[in-house]
Order: C-alpha cells, then structure tokens, then sequence
C-alpha cells in the first residue's frame, strides 16, 4: 500500500504498480506524473465516481481496480487506454456500462456486485476476452454478440435475473468455468436431509482458511458424550464472485458421499449471528492444495509451486478421482463450475480430495441436450486439469502418457458435442496405468 504524501512529493517516481486507499473522492492528478512506468493501478476501497477525461494519458496502464467505490457508469474512458487488459470494478452502485467503455483489448472484466440490468452489444467486440465476472447483478439476458467472444473461457453470471440460459453459451469452444446459479431459471438444491448440528455443540479453536464465501475453522464437536474433531466453514452471507453462499452450501451438500470429496456432516443451527453454516470432516495435515489461483498473466489457468513434480502414479490417482467425482455430480445434475487444481487436496501418494463448492450450479437432468452440454462443457475444465497435470509428469514416454495426452486433446475438442463424459473418461482411466515401472 501507497500513500498520497509519497505520490505527491515524487517519492514513488518510476513505479510499475500503485496502490492507494484513503477515501479518496477525486482522481489524484500527480498519478499521470507516473504514466512513463505505471502499468498496474489499485484504487479500491476509495470514494471515487468518476474518472478523468485524460484518463488515456495512461498509456502503458494494463491492470486497474477500482472496486468498492462509488461509480455509477463504468468510465467511458477505459476505452482510451491502449494496452489495458484486466479491468475491475466490484461492488460498486454501478448500473449503465456504455460500448465505449469496453476497451477491446480486454482479457479479464470484474463487474460483480453491481446494479447492471444490461450489457452493450459491443461487448462481442472483445475477442481477447477469457474472464468476465458479472454475478450478483440484475441482467435479464446476455447479449447474444457474446457469442463472438470465443476466447471466453471463465463466465460468472449467478445471481442476476437471466430467464434461461443463452443456447449459445453452450457451444461457445474455450468455455470451461460457467457458474449460473441463483437466477430465475436455475434450480436449488434442498438440504433438508442433512443433519442438523446446534451451534452450541460446537468448540470452535482457529482459522483454518478464509475464502471469498466463507471461513473454515477447527473445531470440537460433542454429541452423546463423545467428542469428534470437525472443520466448521461459516458463510459470511454476501455475494461473491462465484454467486450466493446458500447456493454453495446447498449444492455441496447435495453432491453426497464420495471417497474423493470432502464429507459433510450436518448443516448448523443457532449460529449467534444467524449465519449459514456446515460441519465437515477435518481433513488430515498431509493433505495440501495441488495448484495456486491463476495470476493476472495466466488469467484462467492455474499456477503451481515452482519445483512441484508428479509421478506418473500421481497423476493417475488424481486424474481418476476427480474423474469420479464429476461422474457422480453430473450424473446428480450438478456442474461444479470450478474445477481445478486450486480445489484440489493431494497427498504424497496422489490421494485426493475435490472441494470448494462456490461455483456450482444444478441443472434439470431431463432436458437431455442442456444436460449433456454442461457436462461436456466441464469437461473442458477437466481437459485444462489433464494438461496441468501431464506438464508436471516427467516420466518417459510410454502408452500411458500417449494416452492420457489424448485424453487432454479429446476433452478441450473446440466442438462441446463431440467431446466425451465423465462417465466415458472415468472408465477409461480406470483402465491405464499397466506399463509404467513398479506397476
């Protein structure tokens, strides 16, 4: 974090990226002093609603953030910047996004939490676009010029106010990351079959991690005189960037008992603060994640922790579980919408668990075509996953590895309908691995 007294009295001369929030309420001028070397600006948590007519003098500016402010209208002058790529603007009271203002340069567009009843057809002018975050707005329909945007790759539209789903978002060929929940035409889940777990049952220690949805904690349960180690995650109720939090919980309970999903015990009751809740297995400490969060360079594609390499058995576990797992949603009619490596817990052996269920949408089964296009849709994401997963395998080549690459081929096929199901991918990992050594 910056300060305005450093910007103003030249200390920040030179600086690629700037970051200031002290309740600003005007654009500082003194940021154009840096428009030579600035490339990523953060002007979040302010009290900004406009930006200035010159914003363009900014002509090496790639990333920008303004989100919890108070603009109104996207600025029109974003589309004045030459190279900006990555735009973000959550939570803010925004309701009218002019064609002017989307730059078409743009890769990645954060416009969650806003008042957006809808979207210019010029949006389909941006063809470099894989990212756009539009949840928990109050769209009725998408513009059908997105269609063109066919480097689209990751789509949040949950918790708006779309009457169906576009017919053409499920040919769109990169689609792989589609979240739509909480919309008139989306279902719900019901999780009245869960067990219920008083909050006072519960002694909750400390944080275990924190995401966008909620945090999870380590906690003690008693029941009948027993006491049990559990993880406790407690949704803090607002939209996120993925949809609704009731959404998440209802949907992951519905996903049922798998050995590569993380179990859920009960739903909780009487929290103090009236929040949502679930009670889940504590997860061992071996256990950890197999990729990190994409970064803004990599935008829809994971990163992982350099040095990281898998075994060929490795990968096959791995593979075959999350094969599984998806098998079994879909065939429940939910789509997880996340997946990737991020959500993923391994153990040295390639044990694994699937979680984080803040994406996931359910969709009815009976409409056949519908179904099996968000199948196949998501069986993209798994194809992206196959590719990671084969760049950290370094075995010798063998029938295995000649495989599992057609595999990766067959799943990110740009024509949804000829790519295969889960349930196709799940027996036919279920079959490899007899030739490499110490099988």
């Amino acid at each position: 974090m910056h300060t305005l007294a450093q910007l103003r009295n030249g200390g920040l001369k030179g600086v690629a990226s700037l970051k200031l929030s002290e309740g600003l309420s005007t654009f500082p001028p003194e940021i154009f002093d840096l428009a030579d070397t600035l490339e990523v600006l953060d002007l979040s948590r302010n009290d900004l609603s406009e930006l200035p007519p010159d914003f363009g003098r900014l002509k090496k500016l790639r990333i920008l953030f303004c989100s919890e402010n108070q603009f109104t209208v996207l600025p029109e002058v974003l589309g004045d910047c030459p190279v900006l790529e990555m735009v973000g603007f959550k939570a803010n009271k925004i309701e009218t996004v002019p064609a002017r203002a989307l730059n078409t340069h743009l890769r990645w567009l954060i416009l969650t939490d806003n008042s957006i009843a809808s979207l210019p057809m010029e949006i389909g002018n941006c063809s470099r676009m894989q990212k756009l975050m539009l949840a928990g707005n109050q769209l009725t329909e998408l513009p059908v010029a997105m269609a063109n945007c066919r480097n689209l790759a990751l789509l949040r539209i949950s918790a708006n106010r779309l009457q169906a789903l576009p017919a053409w978002l499920l040919s769109m060929p990169k689609l792989s990351w589609l979240a739509f929940s909480g919309n008139p035409f989306s279902i719900s889940a019901n999780a009245a079959g869960l067990p219920v777990i008083n909050w006072h049952q519960l002694h909750v220690h400390h944080i275990l991690g924190e995401g966008a949805s909620g945090i999870i904690y380590k906690a003690l349960m008693h029941s009948d005189n027993k006491e049990k180690e559990v993880a406790v995650k407690v949704f803090k109720g607002a939209v996120t960037s993925d949809g609704l939090p009731e959404d998440e919980m209802n949907t992951f309970i519905a996903a049922g008992s798998h050995p590569g999903l993380v179990q859920v015990i009960g739903r909780i009751a009487e929290h103090p603060a009236g929040k949502a809740g679930v009670v889940m297995e504590l997860i061992h400490g071996h256990f950890h994640n197999l990729g990190l969060p994409p970064t803004f360079e990599t935008c829809t594609r994971d990163v992982f922790k350099q040095g990281l390499t898998l075994s060929l058995p490795q990968v096959l576990n791995i593979a075959r579980t999350i094969a599984s797992v998806a098998a079994q949603l879909h065939s429940r009619g939910i789509m997880h919408g996340d997946l990737y490596a991020h959500n993923i817990l391994v153990d040295e052996y390639g044990n694994t668990l699937f979680g984080d269920f803040g994406a996931a949408c359910m969709y009815p089964l009976s409409d056949m075509h519908t179904a099996a296009s968000l199948e196949q849709l998501e069986v993209s994401a798994f194809g992206h996953l196959l590719d990671d997963l084969l760049s950290l395998c370094h075995q010798s080549a063998n029938s295995t590895l000649a495989t599992l690459h057609q595999l990766r081929n067959n799943c990110i096929a740009d024509d949804v309908l000829q790519r295969p199901g889960f349930a196709q991918l799940s027996d036919q990992l279920a079959n490899l691995g007899n030739d490499y050594p110490g099988k």
